[in-house]
């Protein structure tokens, strides 16, 4: 019976607004963290972007062939100004695979994590300065700086801000 109820609520959980660290998400935010963290998302970090099959526009990775921060739109355009540290990864931690799907019970996109949905967007951690409150960043890591109103990836190397 307890799996039988469990097995009914996950596509509710799904399709709900998710808050990491705080008690609700902000607006229309589908996945949500809280101001001041110092931790940020890590992108999945694939071998050769260029090599990948079935993307779905809007993705975002840290190609570990070129060391830069890749986005998919069609084909793959680079977002790094400058190219990154490549990390070591240990075997089996390069997966690109279907993971969770948040926002839609269920995806055709392939991903770690998927969010989908069409009225709902993810709200990057808001960490406030990050060149100097996160101590150790890993390559791939985004950020939002409510502060200076800027997105903050770090490279491998050092950080870069979008407006």
């Amino acid at each position: 019976m307890k799996n039988t109820l469990l097995l009914l609520f996950f596509p509710v959980c799904c399709m709900s607004q998710i808050a990491i660290e705080k008690p609700q998400a902000d607006g229309s935010g589908l996945l949500d963290f809280p101001t001041g963290t110092h931790n940020g998302i890590i992108l999945p970090r694939v071998q050769n972007s260029e090599m990948m099959t079935s993307t779905e526009p809007g993705t975002l990775v840290f190609d570990l062939t070129t060391s830069r921060i890749k986005y998919f739109n069609g084909s793959w355009a680079d977002l790094s100004d400058k190219t990154g540290t490549n990390p070591t990864l240990l075997p089996g931690n390069d997966i690109i695979s279907s993971g969770v799907i948040m926002g839609a019970p269920t995806s055709t996109a392939t991903g770690v994590l998927v969010l989908e949905s069409s009225d709902k967007a993810l709200i990057l951690p808001k960490v406030i300065d990050p060149v100097n409150n996160v101590k150790s960043p890993a390559a791939g890591m985004i950020c939002y700086d409510p502060n200076t109103k800027l997105i903050c990836v770090y490279n491998g190397s050092e950080w870069f801000f979008w407006k």
